[in-house]
């Protein structure tokens, strides 16, 4: 497939000061580049701060950060209509500037509505918690899904100020949450939506949103 005639598909990040997982923005970045035209987005188009960085991937991004497609635009700027796949990245900054964004509502929305796959890992399944309807009701309600657990959690220093428990929140209000051991590759897709537990579900959750992208586009074609 040419790069003109490749689908393209849409990064969120958070652009908190709380940061953005290094480890899961580079290996889902690289693997969705090899399939998607990439376009990152993030509140406001701000800089993204890229937390947890050793030598090795400090060199990838600042290889990255010279190249154009490196500044994200803002999501008052997306299309959603022009993107075939949506992923969210794993964040603990989701939880302040994505869980309630009116923007990333409106996006998510397009979306659900064309039933377009959604991947969404670790912290950054937060983002999801934007979507509501009318009555106040999430859109996710009945979906099975999975995101950083509470015994992943537990270990970090920001535990104890999170205003959110991802856990908590999905069987809240109404959906199905399950995890695996800590640190161990967990990867749930229910419909049109990929949620992996942690980075170490990345890799597996990126390439079932290609082949979901793949199956859709083609059975489209047949149409």
């Amino acid at each position: 497939m040419t790069a003109s005639m490749r689908r393209s598909c849409l990064m969120i990040l958070s652009s908190s000061s709380e940061g953005v997982s290094t480890l899961s923005f580079m290996q889902a970045f690289s693997l969705a580049q090899t399939a998607f035209n990439v376009q990152l987005a993030s509140p406001r188009g701000s800089v993204v701060e890229f937390v947890n960085q050793d030598e090795q991937s400090r060199k990838w991004l600042n290889e990255f950060r010279a190249k154009s497609y490196a500044k994200p635009i803002s999501f008052e700027q997306v299309e959603a209509s022009h993107y075939a796949a949506l992923f969210i990245a794993n964040s603990i900054g989701a939880i302040r500037d994505l869980a309630r964004n009116a923007e990333l509502e409106k996006i998510i929305d397009n979306f659900m509505t064309e039933k377009k796959p959604i991947c969404a890992i670790g912290l950054g399944v937060t983002g999801l918690f934007s979507a509501t309807n009318k009555d106040n009701m999430w859109k996710f309600k009945g979906f099975c899904m999975t995101a950083t657990s509470v015994f992943e959690l537990v270990r970090t220093p920001y535990f104890s100020a999170l205003p959110v428990i991802p856990e908590d929140y999905i069987r809240e209000h109404g959906a199905q949450y399950s995890c695996s051991l800590p640190d161990a590759l967990h990867v749930v897709i229910d419909r049109n939506l990929i949620t992996g537990q942690n980075d170490e579900s990345v890799v597996t959750a990126v390439q079932n949103l290609i082949l979901f992208c793949s199956q859709r586009s083609a059975k489209l074609s047949t149409n």
